[in-house]
């Protein structure tokens, strides 16, 4: 079936525009400036959007107006990063990005999109690479050249719809993550930091969202603390008083492997989740006798050097994974049943500003368990922290199952991909490997 769709080269399918070699003044608002860094795997992130005045989006668009349906790429450093132009999107190239805009009678933009992630064109891609003494590019000028395998639109229509399908999919589950961690945090901060449980008893009103058993587990007045005034028998505390901290194991640069079981590094613990994806690996007879050092789910971990502060809660992974030095595990004492408080305090950004402040050192940021164990807590009576964790702790059993879902499928669309775009496997059968897989996954998180 390969040998079916022809390689066409990507100039006689689609047009390239090169964006400017210069960057505007940023303003607030206005169009948005497009920057390599907004290409994070064939997604466009605008989380970290830059922007520009009307006056200067005329001149940094001469060469071309992005439209809906174009297709964006990085040809410097960030070789390989790809997006597409989303409708609705008033935006402009930076710097090191072009454009591609496909003869859509031919070539269509999400299939064009997914041909560019694949190995197949990836693997072309570093071929083609010139690696200079500042930064890797791409020359522009061959890029016409690049060819492209072309199956008929119904095709290309079907393979795009599928690997679509899960790109909807796993953006659902993440956001519906932020939800539940906005959630967690909301609820936090309404009952530990603004106290509105007790200022609504106190004055004799039923709070909004609060059932009247809840309410009953709150005081009716404040007092004061160190921490300035707080609920009547609640305490000014620090981290310590709701957890103990474990530092991580100081393995050695020969027990690095390429395959075995996955260390979490300081680079790994990434805001929310802890990402496993590029952890280093030793093997399975470096980490005997380190039971103690072993990850389970539902872990909170929390960096020490360099991304001091940054927070995450450890999902499911296979084989055992394990803690690194300059990298500390909260420990409470039931897990994730009784870590709801804990987790929001540390997931606060007061908590990073506070780790920060508490670091030293001049090559990279430094800071001690003892340190982030001294943040500062208003601490509750046992019954509203018992009450809170019962509250979050399907928050964040939500928020693990549905990130290690979102995790499968990207590993399914991941092997699928290649095998789609390359004629190797043909659409029935991709559909039975997905309801196969999905069937496996519901199995597991049940």
């Amino acid at each position: 079936m390969k040998s079916e769709w022809p390689l066409v080269p990507i100039g006689e399918v689609a047009q390239l525009f090169d964006g400017p070699h210069a960057t505007p003044k940023k303003t607030n608002d206005g169009p948005v400036f497009l920057g390599i860094s907004s290409l994070k795997r064939g997604q466009l992130d605008l989380s970290s959007t830059e922007h520009l005045s009307e006056e200067d989006f005329s001149k940094w668009t001469r060469r071309v107006v992005p439209h809906v349906g174009d297709v964006v790429f990085s040809y410097e450093t960030r070789i390989g990063e790809v997006a597409i132009i989303p409708e609705g999107l008033k935006c402009c190239l930076g710097r090191r990005m072009a454009l591609l805009r496909p003869d859509q009678t031919r070539l269509l933009p999400k299939y064009l999109l997914y041909y560019f992630l694949s190995d197949e064109f990836q693997g072309l891609l570093r071929t083609r690479t010139i690696h200079g003494s500042t930064v890797d590019r791409l020359p522009l000028t061959d890029f016409p050249s690049y060819p492209v395998r072309i199956p008929s639109i119904e095709v290309q229509r079907s393979i795009s719809e599928v690997l679509e399908a899960f790109d909807k999919r796993i953006a659902l589950l993440r956001e519906t993550n932020s939800t539940l961690e906005t959630i967690a945090q909301t609820l936090f901060k309404s009952w530990f930091v603004d106290f509105d449980p007790v200022r609504a008893k106190a004055e004799g009103r039923q709070l909004e969202g609060i059932d009247a058993t809840t309410a009953a587990l709150f005081p009716d007045s404040f007092e004061e603390s160190e921490l300035g005034l707080v609920p009547k028998g609640w305490e000014a505390g620090v981290l310590s008083d709701l957890a103990s901290f474990q530092n991580g194991y100081a393995f050695r640069s020969q027990d690095w492997v390429d395959t075995g079981h996955p260390v979490v590094k300081i680079g790994d613990v990434k805001p929310g989740l802890i990402n496993f994806s590029g952890c280093s690996r030793v093997a399975p007879t470096t980490v005997v006798g380190l039971e103690r050092f072993k990850l389970s789910r539902g872990d909170l971990l929390v960096g020490m050097t360099g991304y001091v502060g940054e927070t995450g809660l450890v999902p499911r992974v296979e084989p055992d994974a394990y803690i690194n030095q300059r990298v500390g595990r909260l420990v409470t004492r039931a897990g994730l049943s009784d870590i709801g408080m804990v987790y929001c305090a540390v997931r606060d950004p007061a908590y990073k500003a506070y780790a920060e402040s508490q670091s030293h050192g001049s090559a990279q940021a430094n800071v001690s368990g003892a340190a982030l164990l001294a943040y500062p807590v208003v601490i509750p009576s046992p019954e509203v922290l018992s009450r809170f964790n019962h509250i979050v702790e399907p928050l964040l059993e939500s928020i693990l199952s549905n990130h290690e879902q979102a995790q499968t499928l990207t590993q399914l669309r991941d092997t699928l991909l290649p095998r789609l775009i390359s004629g190797q496997l043909r659409l029935p059968e991709a559909m039975a490997e997905i309801t196969k897989s999905t069937a496996q996954e519901l199995q597991y998180a049940n």
